[in-house]
């Protein structure tokens, strides 16, 4: 049994090294058509690295059977986000192909409505799942935040550091990190956001335009997270306190309960006898043998 085990875990530990596989393949297939430069390489192989290392680590935890057709999707996605990354950091050198890049975000924006269908159809939602995907839509929102606050300044990284600056405070205050309900807007809003920056990042529009449109991301982004925080902080107001486990009964330690108790039981063995008449009641320890 322990054997089929673990001939059954070898497929779930090969999906991260081959996501890293894939993620190099299509960096060297950048640096052949762009000419990217030393940034987005080490860029690129830093990505590849930490995305392994960190996703390898949590199907370990995670004990799953099988890694998923949904979170093969989401692997496709990091894989183009890695690539994004790679051309992000090589932008302050050289800016990338507007339409390679555009390609490779809008593949990646499209993907992120297909994992979660996928999921649900095939029965396979996990928690890793869940935070798999979660993790890379920030990150793509944070590598496209820096792409275009080169172009309209330092305020658009707001948008791309508002949920990792949610997760920090987390850690100090813990409330924030009770289950939030289900909601449209907010999925609305967070897919919002990728779109927007990019009609930003393609530099199609004016600068007025795409000032305006990242803002209105940013007004959004802004509104969910404080309806967010404010709802999570209504409810550890409102929560019941949690409760808590009742001591157990202690015995009396007093010396006078317990020698009442050890006079009763005497009196009453002693009053057992006195109904047959085998035991003397001035002296309940001497028996009489019967007449």
């Amino acid at each position: 049994m322990a054997l089929n085990n673990t001939r059954g875990a070898w497929p779930v530990q090969r999906e991260p090294a081959a996501g890293a596989g894939a993620q190099l393949l299509l960096l060297a297939l950048l640096g052949a058509t762009t000419g990217m430069g030393p940034a987005g390489w080490l860029t690129g192989l830093a990505c590849t690295a930490a995305g392994w290392a960190v996703l390898a680590r949590a199907v370990h935890r995670s004990r799953l059977s099988s890694f998923g057709p949904a979170n093969r999707v989401t692997l496709g996605r990091a894989v183009l986000v890695g690539a994004v990354t790679a051309l992000v950091a090589d932008s302050f050198r050289n800016a990338p192909p507007t339409a390679l890049f555009a390609g490779l975000t809008t593949v990646a924006l499209v993907l992120d409505g297909v994992d979660g269908k996928v999921a649900r159809r095939t029965g396979t939602a996990s928690p890793l799942g869940a935070r798999f995907d979660m993790e890379v839509d920030a990150f793509l929102i944070l590598v496209l935040s820096v792409y275009v606050s080169t172009r309209l300044g330092a305020w658009v990284l707001l948008i791309g550091g508002m949920r990792y600056a949610f997760v920090a405070a987390a850690r100090r205050w813990p409330w924030l990190t009770a289950p939030l309900p289900p909601s449209t807007a907010r999925k609305t809003v967070a897919a919002l956001q990728g779109v927007l920056l990019l009609v930003a990042a393609t530099g199609l529009l004016p600068v007025a335009a795409g000032t305006a449109v990242v803002a209105l991301a940013l007004a959004l982004l802004t509104w969910s997270f404080g309806r967010d925080v404010r709802w999570l902080w209504h409810r550890s107001r409102t929560a019941p306190p949690p409760r808590t486990a009742r001591p157990p009964r202690r015995l009396p330690t007093s010396p006078m309960p317990r020698m009442a108790r050890m006079s009763w039981m005497a009196w009453a063995t002693a009053g057992n006898g006195w109904a047959d008449g085998t035991t003397s009641p001035r002296h309940p320890a001497r028996r009489y043998p019967p007449s």
